[in-house]
């Protein structure tokens, strides 16, 4: 595709998304991607289940992992505020393709864990870059004022693909084992790059000169001021200064929920594979709701309200699944706690979109997902050991009574702001 071609415009604003067709076309790709991403959520945790029937190796697997996407955090927001974004989706796809697909392939021979620790951080490190990119670009294909209803949208069609994976992942798993799963999340990550290389972006999608070097500075200089520059942004800005810090508190609590549910299941019900996969289908279906609530509900109560509200549902969520003795009330339950994290992480996120300026996205971007995710890995490796220590049940409890704790504090913030957006300028 032609740089021209990048550079054209998009239609006009009054245009419904689904008649769009370059926002059309990302929606498909990201659709067709998340439902790779469902049979790794599934089939990762599965893997070391089967292989060790540890759910502390699960936590630590993750907790691994989640440090290798913290430390491409750093990184990422100047990466993607200096390269062509669309391309750099597209190698993000690219190489996931290839570290995901290695997994089946040396699992037909022999279970090799090592090989896990090798490439799943390898893989969350590219999944940073993709995700940070992923925020930049959404801003460049639809107009300001609807930059929430699309990132619903998106959100929602993502959950909705998301009933589908998990389902069929338990399938896949219980038939053909879960590394066959994962080999499916591979083959997704290449169909979605080439839909990505159909994609137009409103404006180019290449760094503005402001995000270049200066030929007086050096590299290591022009790094530094780059990677300070979103946290400086994040710190003059009152609302993001307070969500920052909440949700490093938030990710820290909930990073080895995904585990944990699975050893619930798996261990404490004696649930099957199958059955896994299909209480993250439903759980899934709550994302669909809160994505596509998101945009009416904050239209009427204010930011503030909604991503209270939603933390305080999702502690009383949390503390609810270790108690649950039947498959309907996990799955219940897990459907109300990825709602609310759908609407919370849609509002904070349509923010950061709103309220900061084009140049500084990625960064600014960068800077947040990785202060407040930079604690989520100990948490993980946290959460699952206290699980098999003590069991599920008081865990979930002091970890739901924790994010209560976190929606009882953010009423003490800027962060209760009904109309955040529209505030100009910075503390």
């Amino acid at each position: 595709m032609s740089e021209l071609a990048a550079d054209e415009p998009l239609p006009e604003g009054s245009r419904p998304l689904w008649r769009d067709r370059d926002f059309g076309v990302f929606w498909t790709a990201q659709t067709l991607s998340v439902v790779g991403d469902s049979f790794a959520l599934i089939a990762l945790p599965l893997l070391v289940l089967h292989a060790t029937g540890s759910v502390a190796q699960m936590g630590l697997l993750t907790a691994v992992a989640g440090a290798a996407s913290l430390l491409a955090g750093v990184f990422a927001g100047v990466v993607v505020d200096r390269m062509d974004r669309r391309k750099l989706l597209i190698a993000c796809d690219v190489v996931r393709m290839v570290l995901y697909a290695l997994i089946p392939l040396v699992w037909t021979f022999a279970p090799q864990i090592w090989l896990l620790y090798v490439l799943l951080p390898l893989c969350e490190a590219v999944g940073m870059l993709f995700s940070v990119t992923y925020v930049t670009v959404v801003r460049s294909l639809v107009s300001g004022d609807r930059i929430t209803e699309a990132n619903g949208r998106l959100n929602a069609t993502a959950a909705a693909a998301g009933v589908v994976g998990p389902l069929c992942a338990g399938i896949v798993a219980a038939r053909f084992g879960p590394a066959a799963a994962i080999g499916v999340d591979a083959a997704s990550f290449g169909v979605s790059a080439c839909c990505l290389g159909f994609v137009r972006f409103r404006g180019g999608t290449r760094a503005t000169r402001s995000t270049q070097a200066s030929e007086a500075e050096s590299a290591w200089q022009t790094l530094w001021k780059d990677l300070l520059a979103g946290v400086s942004f994040l710190r003059r800005h009152p609302v993001l200064r307070a969500l920052t810090i909440l949700l490093s508190f938030f990710s820290f609590l909930t990073l080895g929920l995904n585990d944990l549910l699975i050893y619930h299941l798996k261990h404490d019900l004696g649930q099957s594979d199958g059955t896994v996969g299909t209480v993250f289908a439903a759980g899934a279906l709550g994302t669909i709701t809160g994505a596509l609530l998101v945009a009416p509900v904050r239209r009427r109560l204010g930011f503030g309200a909604t991503w209270i509200g939603n933390v305080a549902v999702c502690g009383l969520a949390v503390a609810g699944i270790g108690w649950a003795g039947s498959v309907a009330g996990v799955a219940g339950l897990t459907a109300t706690f990825l709602g609310c994290t759908a609407m919370a992480g849609t509002c904070s996120m349509s923010l950061r979109q709103e309220v900061t300026p084009e140049h500084l996205l990625g960064r600014v971007t960068s800077a947040f997902w990785t202060i407040h995710y930079s604690a989520a890995p100990v948490g993980a490796a946290v959460l699952t050991w206290a699980a098999q220590r003590h069991g599920t049940a008081p865990v979930g409890v002091a970890a739901g009574a924790c994010c209560l704790l976190i929606a009882g504090l953010a009423l003490l913030t800027p962060v209760r702001r009904p109309r955040p957006e529209r505030s100009v300028g910075h503390d």
